[in-house]
């Protein structure tokens, strides 16, 4: 369902500008690899740090003859190796499995071209194999994890063959500690800091990413039963249309009959009977209209404050009896789309309001910088903790009837999927208090494509006639 309106294009009750075109969003990017790959970053610059200072004490503390121009490349290759990854970082891309497991490799190589211009298997930093392989286990995939350990041994089965041999021993026996025992004790200290410091943020990361899969997935589950709902709810309302619609043609009937229209009582009985009927068909219309039916004609635009101040009217008009108070702070009358999605959602934050204070409730709007913020607050018992512990997921809630508890989960969703977030709490002044923040971006249009249309009171003027019910 598709027309023309003020030089918008009114697709399923949204007004989209003919000449824009929509862009995809991006799939979200898996964090933990990323992470995963500047923890071998930092990791990387502690080896480096560490080699320099072991070459400058084993050349100059012990007069150990060492390479250094060999030395000094392998540590230019491994800060070299560091800055390509951090600039890997800079792009908006996924870290795959087997690009870690390429960094490792060249760690495991790096290493073993220093033990072999150092003493080779001998030489006492070669246990760091070991912390390589261990982090290898925690980060990669079995097959990968295998390749890694494979090749560290392999290496080091080298290093027994092929190395230059490092003459420690010819050191200034003054020394009062052995150059391999204090060799071999760094060695321990290293593997056992480092795997304990890498290995617990490793996990760290994994935990997040099963807890943001964990998230993904209620999510995904909450939005497949908003569309089991929505279907079932639009298939009632489809059901409820035809007998509604005879209804109200009997009543009206009645109503011209004379036989009845004698009786004051009878006609005031009618006349309530056809308005609880017709109340009965916009709730009707609204099921329909939120299920995304019949939205392109009743799609209006409106300005911020006759949007509001009309649909506290139309509650108001359905419970005379509440003592609601409504104040109206924002400061910019922009002009929007009437939004009925939020409508219902703030008519059930209100209800809710109602059931527990109907002789108190607040609602407030106003407006920080570019948000709408709308509050709603009673004078009720508030919420409990365990209630508000998990605010907004269905079916938790007080009320002792089936299906409590949806109310809310709706309208944390239709708020969310506006881009705005809610927010429930205690005050410390007593009773509940429910905030809807929503960016007025995603309701304002140009003051220049609304001006073909005055204000439309929240939207539901013209609707009239539109839900095809009769």
């Amino acid at each position: 369902m598709a027309r023309t309106f003020a030089g918008w294009h009114v697709r399923l009750g949204r007004l989209v500008r003919p000449t824009h075109h929509r862009t995809a969003t991006p799939a979200p990017i898996d964090q933990a690899g990323r992470k995963n790959l500047l923890l071998l970053i930092q990791l990387r610059w502690f080896a480096v740090a560490g080699q320099v200072l072991s070459i400058l004490v084993v050349r100059y503390g012990y007069g150990s003859d060492l390479p250094l121009a060999p030395m000094a490349g392998v540590i230019a290759g491994l800060v070299t190796l560091n800055l390509v990854s951090l600039v890997r970082l800079t792009r908006r891309e996924r870290v795959e499995n087997g690009e870690l497991f390429v960094s490792l490799v060249l760690d495991v190589l790096a290493l073993t071209l220093q033990l072999h211009l150092s003493g080779g298997a001998d030489n006492p930093f070669a246990p760091l194999y070991l912390l390589q392989v261990t982090v290898g286990a925690v980060l990669l995939e079995a097959r990968w994890t295998g390749a890694l350990v494979a090749l560290a041994i392999l290496c080091f089965a080298g290093l027994t063959q092929l190395y230059r041999p490092l003459d420690l021993l010819s050191a200034d026996a003054a020394h009062l500690v052995d150059p391999q025992t204090l060799g071999m004790t760094i060695c321990f200290v290293l593997n056992a800091v480092l795997l304990v410091v890498f290995v617990t943020r490793i996990n760290r990361n994994a935990r997040e990413r099963d807890e943001r899969l964990a998230f993904l997935r209620q999510r995904a589950a909450e939005e497949d039963h908003i569309v089991r709902m929505g279907l079932l709810a639009s298939g009632a309302a489809h059901e409820l249309g035809t007998p509604l619609s005879t209804l109200s043609i009997i009543l009206g009937d009645w109503r011209r009959m004379p036989l009845l229209t004698n009786d004051p009582e009878l006609c005031a009985e009618i006349d309530a009977m056809r308005s609880e009927v017709a109340r009965c068909k916009s709730i009707v219309t609204g099921v329909l209209l939120s299920a995304g039916e019949a939205r392109g004609e009743s799609a209006a635009v409106t300005t911020l404050h006759a949007f509001l101040d009309g649909l506290t009217a139309d509650w108001g008009a359905t419970r005379p009896q509440a003592g609601l108070r409504y104040e109206n702070r924002v400061a910019e009358n922009i002009s929007i789309v009437a939004e009925s999605t939020l409508r219902q959602g703030v008519f059930n934050v209100l209800d809710n309001a109602f059931d527990v204070s109907p002789d108190a409730i607040a609602f407030i709007a106003a407006q920080d910088e570019d948000v709408l913020v709308l509050t709603v607050s009673d004078a009720g018992p508030g919420f409990p903790p365990e209630i508000l512990a998990e605010i907004g997921r269905p079916y938790r809630s007080t009320k002792e009837r089936r299906a409590g508890g949806l109310g809310l989960f709706l309208v944390f969703n239709v708020v969310r999927k506006l881009g705005g977030t809610v927010a429930a709490r205690n005050p410390a002044r007593g009773g509940a208090e429910i905030e809807i923040r929503l960016p007025l971006a995603t309701l304002a249009i140009d003051d220049d494509d609304g001006e073909a249309e005055g204000p439309n009171r929240s939207g539901t003027e013209g609707r009239e006639g539109t839900d095809g019910h009769g």
